[in-house]
């Protein structure tokens, strides 16, 4: 069983930054870094938004519109980490944030494990 844990939400004020990590753990013979990594978020009444995701080459990402040039998905393979620099959040940045393994690919359904999630909330 493969299992995405995430950390490092909290409360910020709107222009700062933040830093959210995502470790997979899971059995010791599964090979956790052949996954590609994602990011999603969801507001209160608001569908799942993609935010990022990486590919299991650690090289090519992709990016939400909203969040392009502001958020930074990066993968630390050794540590089975996985992290998401927010820099300039904006209120409309508040959300639950979560972590899913799977695949290279914006829909969520595409992804098959799934973090807890990490509430992230930027006031003005």
């Amino acid at each position: 069983q493969v299992r995405p844990v995430e950390s490092g939400g909290g409360l910020v004020q709107a222009g700062r930054s933040l830093r959210l990590s995502c470790t997979v753990f899971g059995r010791t013979n599964t090979n956790i870094n052949k996954f590609a990594m994602g990011w999603f978020r969801q507001a209160p009444e608001k569908d799942r938004e993609f935010v990022a995701a990486i590919h299991a080459n650690g090289v090519d990402t992709n990016y939400g519109d909203s969040v392009a040039g502001r958020f930074t998905i990066s993968r630390d393979s050794a540590k089975n980490t996985v992290h998401l620099q927010m820099n300039s959040l904006k209120p409309e940045d508040t959300a639950i944030y979560y972590c899913a393994a799977g695949s290279y690919h914006p829909q969520p359904s595409t992804y098959d494990y799934w973090g807890q999630g990490t509430q992230v909330t930027v006031s003005s």
